[in-house]
């Protein structure tokens, strides 16, 4: 099962409506950058959540 409930069709009827509003030249650049944005923000909560553990660890010491 996809993610939102989505079956198959539902995921092949979007890409089909993407294609026909972007074009077959705009498609690949359009994931590239989705692919980029969803890697920086798992990078940023990754980072967020060691800082967090780094001052949680810290205050422990400090008692």
């Amino acid at each position: 099962m996809l993610p939102f409930n989505l079956g198959i069709p539902e995921v092949i009827v979007i890409l089909g409506v993407a294609l026909v509003i972007f074009g077959p030249k705009k498609l690949p650049e359009l994931g590239r950058n989705l692919g980029k944005g969803l890697r920086n923000f798992k990078d940023s909560l990754t980072s967020a959540a060691s800082e967090m553990k780094a001052g949680l660890t810290e205050e422990d010491e400090k008692k």
